[in-house]
């Protein structure tokens, strides 16, 4: 018997199986192969249709099934992973009324910063933990300012997740942790944030129901198996944004663990249960999966690095090198620090961890008689980690405790030397583990039951690779991190 965990992405959607009685996954599909499409009407705008979605999910489902050799009468849950922050709004019949507006879409950064403006620092802080910025609830208010017609017509706005899980029962609801990271929920009330959508002009009958993050939140429809292949009846138990799903397939639920990607971009989500605020500027705060009303505060804390792998990348098409292996080998030939060869890796756009400023990236104390591609290998894999340790400084002065940092065995963090910079700085073991947001969502439909230690054994036992441990001499690590983070301030204070 199996759990099926959907990752609902932007580029595309994965479908994962495990085992129930052993939480092991038995693999990963992904459709379609090529990115799906994204529509930019405008310079800023990202649109995708959410029917695409479904159709794709539908897809990977038959997939998985195939490549699997199973029935879909053996899968007995459903979990689902989505990218945060998109807005699907549909009619009384359950139409989607236009294409989602999606998280990289920045058209309602106006709409927040003016509401963050009018309602107060204060208030915003201590009541969403967050400025209402560019999330959902301010994409609804720019469709209601600029599509009326449309506005007029909406049943229920829905995240990107709710809807995956409304095509598979014809339900509509939402959870905590979906409302939160839309910044519709009010976490000194420890309900709808109704001042926000007051201020916006949003009827609160527009919002979902709510269910648990974890629990039978629906079942499949006749109509859903029909078009995905799994059996009427069968349930639907878990549901998350991608970072903090990304976070619980790490094991992370409690304070002072914090877990760590190293993609294109990279993102530091840490667990706290503190509702205090300094950063909302530049970190954002979220209900994390674990997150209960009436209960214990859990907050995710999410901290997104722009110029992170894509940098390396950068690298790996400009210089004359065919491999990241290789690039790597180049820099392990390099002392601690480059010898003095510095490299801002801010050329991904605004860094809001810099408060938005858009500084690009930077390589800077080349000496043309002593540095070469060996040293700017090694200054950009340095350059990056210095980027996540500063913004873990940004979350400890947030009021975060660091004592374990837990990041999949991807990208950056294969990097021996990447690795062990971030772990010297500060000054905790990083544990590798070898897991996808699928096979998270996939495993935390079991979580029904609430064995969140069965579940840790299940990471633990099936996906650990490796520890990266801090080493003992720091004094080169933080030599090189200073001159570096003095170079960065060099470009901040101009």
């Amino acid at each position: 018997m199996y759990y099926l965990g959907l990752d609902i992405g932007s580029s595309s959607i994965k479908a994962a199986l495990v085992e129930i009685a052993s939480g092991k996954s038995v693999g990963v599909v992904q459709e379609p192969e090529t990115e799906m499409e994204m529509l930019a009407l405008k310079n800023g705008w990202a649109e995708q249709d959410a029917d695409d979605w479904w159709n794709h999910s539908c897809k990977a489902i038959s997939k998985v099934i195939s490549d699997f050799d199973i029935q879909g009468s053996e899968i007995k849950g459903i979990g689902i992973s989505y990218q945060m922050h998109g807005l699907v709004l549909i009619d009384k019949e359950g139409k989607p009324l236009r294409k989602s507006i999606i998280w990289c879409d920045s058209r309602a950064v106006e709409i927040g910063n003016e509401a963050f403006m009018a309602l107060g620092k204060d208030k915003c802080n201590t009541h969403l933990l967050n400025s209402p910025a560019n999330f959902t609830a301010s994409k609804l208010k720019w469709a209601k300012d600029n599509e009326p017609e449309i506005f007029s017509k909406i049943h229920k706005f829905m995240l990107p997740g709710d809807y995956i899980a409304y095509r598979f029962s014809d339900m509509i609801n939402t959870t905590i942790s979906g409302l939160s990271e839309g910044v519709f929920w009010d976490f000194k009330k420890d309900t709808i944030a109704d001042f926000l959508l007051d201020y916006y002009g949003i009827e609160k009958s527009m919002v979902p129901d709510i269910v648990e993050t974890f629990g039978k939140q629906s079942t499949v429809s006749e109509k859903g198996e029909k078009e995905s292949g799994i059996p009427t009846g069968t349930p639907i138990f878990y549901r998350a944004g991608d970072q903090p799903n990304n976070a619980l397939s790490l094991n992370v639920f409690n304070p002072g663990e914090v877990a760590g990607t190293g993609g294109t971009s990279g993102v530091v989500y840490a667990v706290t249960n503190s509702l205090s605020v300094k950063e909302s500027s530049r970190v954002n705060n979220f209900a994390h999966v674990n997150y209960q009303k009436g209960g214990a505060a859990r907050i995710g804390k999410l901290l997104c690095i722009n110029g992170a792998g894509i940098q390396y990348r950068w690298l790996l098409n400009n210089l004359a090198v065919d491999s990241y292996e290789e690039m790597n080998a180049l820099a392990s030939d390099i002392p601690v620090g480059s010898n003095g060869v510095v490299m801002l890796p801010f050329g991904n756009g605004a860094e809001r961890m810099l408060n938005n400023k858009e500084i690009g990236s930077r390589l800077v104390n080349i000496n043309l008689n002593n540095h070469g591609q060996a040293h700017i290998c090694r200054a950009a894999l340095e350059g990056i980690a210095f980027s996540f340790v500063y913004g873990m400084e940004i979350l400890k002065s947030d009021g975060i405790g660091i004592n374990v940092m837990r990041v999949g065995n991807d990208n950056l963090f294969r990097s021996g030397i990447f690795a062990n910079t971030i772990a010297t700085l500060i000054g905790h073991e990083i544990e590798i583990y070898n897991t996808t947001g699928a096979i998270g969502a996939a495993r935390a439909t079991g979580l029904h039951d609430g064995d969140f230690k069965k579940f840790g054994s299940y990471v633990m036992d099936n996906d650990y690779v490796k520890t990266f441990i801090p080493f003992k001499d720091k004094e080169p690590y933080q030599k090189a991190y200073l001159n570096w983070k003095n170079e960065l301030e060099l470009v901040l204070n101009k």
